[in-house]
Formats: C-alpha cells, sequence, structure tokens
C-alpha cells in the first residue's frame, strides 16, 4: 500500500475505535441508557462502580420492613468526569479534522501534479505510437531515448489511479468529521444549558444523604475485592503503609514503615499526593524496634508489636512518646506462629467497624489463630475467640466488621478462604479473589473510612476496592 493509503489506514482504524467508543459510552455520558425498575426479589442493575446495588424489599417474620443494599467501591473519579470526557473527545474530533485537513492538502498538492503529468503523458503516448508508426524514418537512437523516457513514466498511471481513489475517500471521510462534530456540539450545548453550579450542589447534596445512609447500615458482609490501584513504588519487598481510619474527612496524613525489623523510622506525609511525591513533613523515631509489618494507627496513635516480644505498644504521634504498653498473654512472637512469609508476622494488630483488635496464636490453642479485641487506651483484652484455622498456614488477614478474612497465601493465586465471626462465633470457608499482581504480599489491612484494603506487595504500596453486603436497620433494631 503506498504510503497515503497507510496514513488513511490509521486514520480511519481510529474513527473505527471512535465509533465503537461512541456507541457504548456517549449514552452513559449524556443519560440515554436507562436503568429498569426492579421487581421483588431481583437485584437492580446497577455497577458497584456507578451506584448502589439495592435488593427489593422484603419482611421479616415480625412484619418488619428489611432493604438490603451492596455498598458501591471507591471511585477514584474527578468532578464533572462526563463533561470532561466529552471535552476531550471534542478536541480529539477536531484534532483528527485539522490532520485530516493536512492529509487533503498534501494529496490535493500531489493529486494536482499528477493530473499535469497525466495530460503529458497522454500526450507522450500518442505521439509516441505516431513515432513508432514512422519509425523506420527515424534515427535508431532517438527512438531508444525516446522509448526509455517513456517507460520512466508509465509507472505513474496505477499511481494516479490511486490518489484518485484516496481523494474521494478524503470527502467522504471529510463529510463524516464533520457530521459527527455537529452531534458533538449539539451534545455539549445540551449539556452546557443546565445550571453547573446548581447540578454540584445536588451532587453535594445527593453525597450528604448517601452519607446519612451509610450512617444507618450496619456491619456489612465481605463480598468482593476489585483492584489493585498502585499508589507508590518504593521502600523494600517488606512493609507498611497506612493512614487513621478514625481521622477525620480533612486528615489525610499517611504512614510508612519500611521493612519489618531493625527499625524504628516512622516517616509521615500529610496527604497522599504528598506521599507519591515522597514530600515528607515529619520523621518520628521510636523507642522500640518493631517486629513485622502488622501496625495500624488508630485514633492519632501508632499501635506495633515490639521487636523479640509479645509486648504491645501504644505510641501518640502528638505527643512523640508511648502512652501503653501490654504483653499479649501466651502470644507465639519472634517467628514461631508467622504468616507464611515470615517476617516475625506472628502478631497483627488491626482496627475496623467495631475497634482494635489482635490476631495471633498460641501454644494452647495448638498454633491456631485467636483473635482478641483489645481495649484502646490500656491494651486490655476484653474479649478472646480461638478458630480453628492455622496460623502459620494464612497469608495475610484482616477485620471487617468484627470478622476476620483470612487469605490462604501471600503469594500468587492467593484469595481469602476463610472467615470467623466474632458476632455469632462461627467460621465458613470462603471463595473470595484478588489480583496479587507483584505476586508477594507482606501487608494486608484493612480501613474502615476508606472501606478499602491497604497492600504492601512487593516493594510496591497498592489499594484494593471491597464491596460489602449491608443490611439497613430500622428504628425496631435494637
Amino acid at each position: 500500500m503506498s504510503p497515503p493509503l497507510l496514513k488513511l489506514g490509521a486514520v480511519l482504524s481510529t474513527m473505527a475505535m471512535i465509533s465503537n467508543w461512541m456507541s457504548q459510552t456517549l449514552p452513559s455520558l449524556v443519560g440515554l441508557n436507562t436503568t429498569r425498575l426492579s421487581t421483588p426479589d431481583i437485584l437492580t442493575q446497577i455497577s458497584p462502580k456507578e451506584g448502589w446495588q439495592v435488593y427489593s424489599s422484603a419482611q421479616d417474620p415480625d412484619g418488619r420492613c428489611i432493604c438490603t443494599v451492596v455498598a458501591p467501591e471507591q471511585n477514584l473519579c474527578s468532578r464533572d468526569a462526563k463533561s470532561r470526557q466529552l471535552r476531550q473527545l471534542l478536541e480529539k474530533v477536531q484534532n483528527m479534522s485539522q490532520s485530516i485537513e493536512v492529509l487533503n492538502l498534501r494529496t490535493q498538492r500531489d493529486f494536482q501534479y499528477v493530473l499535469k503529468m497525466e495530460t503529458q503523458m497522454k500526450g507522450l503516448k500518442a505521439k509516441f505510437r505516431q513515432i513508432e508508426d514512422d519509425r523506420k524514418t527515424l534515427m535508431t537512437k532517438h527512438f531508444q531515448e525516446l522509448k526509455e523516457k517513456m517507460d520512466e513514466l508509465l509507472p505513474l498511471i496505477p499511481v494516479l489511479e490511486q490518489y484518485k481513489t484516496d481523494a474521494k475517500l478524503i470527502t467522504q471521510f471529510k463529510e463524516e468529521i464533520r457530521n459527527l462534530s455537529a452531534v458533538l456540539t449539539g451534545i455539549q450545548e445540551e449539556i452546557g444549558a443546565y445550571d453547573y453550579e446548581e447540578l454540584h450542589q445536588r451532587v453535594l447534596s445527593l453525597e450528604t444523604r448517601l452519607r446519612d445512609c451509610m450512617k444507618k447500615l450496619t456491619c456489612g458482609k465481605l463480598m468482593k475485592i476489585t483492584g489493585p490501584v498502585t499508589v507508590k513504588t518504593s521502600g523494600t519487598r517488606f512493609g507498611a503503609w497506612m493512614t487513621d481510619p478514625l481521622a477525620s474527612e480533612k486528615n489525610n496524613r499517611v504512614w510508612y514503615m519500611d521493612s519489618y525489623t531493625n527499625n524504628k523510622i516512622v516517616r509521615e506525609y500529610k496527604s497522599i499526593a504528598d506521599f507519591v511525591s515522597g514530600a515528607e513533613s515529619r520523621t518520628y523515631n521510636l523507642p522500640f524496634k518493631w517486629a513485622g509489618t502488622n501496625h495500624v494507627v488508630y485514633n492519632g496513635s501508632l499501635y506495633f508489636n515490639k521487636y523479640q516480644s509479645n509486648i504491645i505498644i501504644k505510641y501518640s504521634f502528638d505527643m512523640g512518646r508511648v502512652l501503653a504498653q501490654r504483653s499479649l498473654e501466651y502470644a507465639g512472637f519472634h517467628n514461631v506462629y508467622p504468616y507464611t512469609w515470615g517476617g516475625f508476622s506472628d502478631i497483627d494488630l488491626m482496627a475496623d467497624e467495631i475497634g482494635l483488635w489482635a490476631v495471633y496464636a498460641t501454644n494452647q490453642n495448638a498454633g491456631n489463630i485467636v483473635i482478641s479485641q483489645l481495649n484502646q487506651d490500656t491494651l486490655e483484652v476484653m474479649k478472646s475467640w480461638s478458630t480453628g484455622y492455622p496460623k502459620r498456614s494464612a497469608g495475610e488477614s484482616f477485620m471487617i466488621c468484627g470478622t476476620l478474612y483470612v487469605t490462604n497465601s501471600h503469594l500468587t493465586g492467593a484469595k481469602v478462604y476463610y472467615s470467623y465471626s466474632t458476632k455469632t462465633s462461627t467460621y465458613e470457608y470462603t471463595d473470595i479473589p484478588f489480583h496479587n499482581q507483584y505476586f508477594h504480599i507482606s501487608m494486608l489491612d484493612y480501613n474502615a473510612r476508606d472501606r478499602a484494603l491497604y497492600a504492601w506487595n512487593n516493594g510496591h504500596q497498592v489499594l484494593f476496592n471491597v464491596t460489602l453486603f449491608h443490611i439497613i436497620k430500622t428504628e425496631d433494631d435494637t
């Protein structure tokens, strides 16, 4: 294929992709797609990324109305995303239109040149026929020179035909671009007809209502894990990073603790953006080295396992000192009962919607996992549950709404395999896969404020979204 055709092929391929994108995306951008009303016992078809999944209501044995909702996944999209996408599409179409115009001008120039050559060639061909008929009267040398010149010009004939075809395609393509631009401009004008400030206030109002509704939700059951989103790549293969689930919405400080041993330095960042850029706001030199990577920041304090001991330390960031420390009775430590990857991960401290927890194993429970709820001020064990899952067979674990979720590996193919409810003191085997993108997880913790899993994956700091199944409380519930 000649160079002009190659360029046309690339542009047409781009148009095909845009056409396909428009058929799938434009309806949702301008609100043309519709959602069917749910019938009883049928789930409304709304993607978790776009809205809540709502199960239709039913009555319990006491006649109370029960409604169930699946909360949406966390969405990283910015405000006015649909309008931005539309503007970007318009810019792409305009850029394509300009490129087509340049290609058209270049092709028309070449086309005019070849047309002139065609006229010359036709005249030369007629003369050549006349000369060939009377070649006996000409000298052999002049005839040969003329024939060679004609042979050089003959290949231009198919090029001329190709340019004619290209010119027709470009004319047709320009017309399609004009039609597409007109449609998109109309859509943009229709969207622009609305008061953006009013729309923004309506969105904020809806968000407030959703947050109020979220407060009425009881603790949810883990249904799905999606992601991960890679936030940063830094540090060694093992470490921990976290935010405070009890911090205000404006407080987005990040804490970073590299390595699983032989370290006492905690790095603080004012926001995720500062964490990504590496702009530290403060560092803390802890009085003790930590063991493992299973620390947690909760209500302004860092809770960690003191190196080579089963002692839990509570360290206040604001005061810069230890507020409490307590031995976790019978808990194995220093690689006696670690997770599958080792790393002194015997004692795992975590927090959820209910409070502060410690997950570990004891000889008394035959090396199986023990769950203890801790008093956040004194670190005293308020209540414990003994499970039948071997601690050394667990890849990682995390608490959501008083239920412990355990993965079966820290390597590729890991999934949430087991769960234990402290509310009912019962367990079940589960099968919730997630993507272990970097093949080695050494930290996995749930953050109730963000409704996300923070993970340290082979030197990568990543986030997983979680989808929870909820039951809405009623005023009659105790």
